[in-house]
């Protein structure tokens, strides 16, 4: 295996693939300038079937979640073991998918939960901003009951009982940043 290039940041880990089209990326979630998945699915754009495996300290489900579904092929944690990096690369190369166990179980939790609408995340994002429902209402154009009914719902998928608990879920999953 040889290092072919090695990115500062999103925007020229793009450049370095369009520039040598290495056959195994390895990839991190946060970089400056465009973020890691981003940065996966524009690769993904240029090249369908490329192989690419996230490297990252982060391991939320939503994380795991957003990095395959962009297209990685593998997803693994920057504490993994050198055997068992050589290994995902190897089978990464040959084609096939590369999903630790205690990532695929982070993955499976994420796929039983049900999925946020875009509007849904927006207002959730709101609430994690500490925003009234006026607030939301007026910042998003909609008024206040649509704003309350998009609340019930989040509390409902997330499976809580207050604003407070769905922002604190919200943050341990990665669904939201503070």
């Amino acid at each position: 295996m040889q290092v072919i290039a090695q990115a500062e940041n999103g925007e020229q880990a793009i450049a370095l693939f369009r520039e040598h089209q290495p056959d195994v990326t390895l990839m991190d979630l946060r970089m400056p300038e465009v973020e890691g998945v981003a940065a996966i699915g524009a690769i993904c754009a240029i090249v369908k079937s490329a192989r690419i495996i996230v490297l990252t300290t982060y391991d939320s489900d939503e994380d795991i979640y957003r990095g395959l579904q962009a297209g990685a092929k593998g997803y693994l944690l920057k504490e993994t073991e050198p055997d068992e990096l050589l290994n995902a690369i190897r089978t990464v190369h040959r084609g096939q998918k590369y999903i630790p166990p205690d990532v695929g179980a982070k993955l499976v939790q994420r796929l039983s939960n049900p999925e946020l609408s875009e509007r849904e995340l927006v207002v959730l994002r709101s609430l994690a901003q500490g925003m009234s429902n006026a607030d939301i209402a007026t910042a998003l154009s909609i008024g206040e009951g649509t704003v309350k009914s998009h609340v019930n719902r989040i509390l409902n998928k997330l499976d809580v009982s207050d604003r407070t608990q769905a922002v604190i879920v919200a943050v341990k999953r990665g669904i939201v940043s503070l």
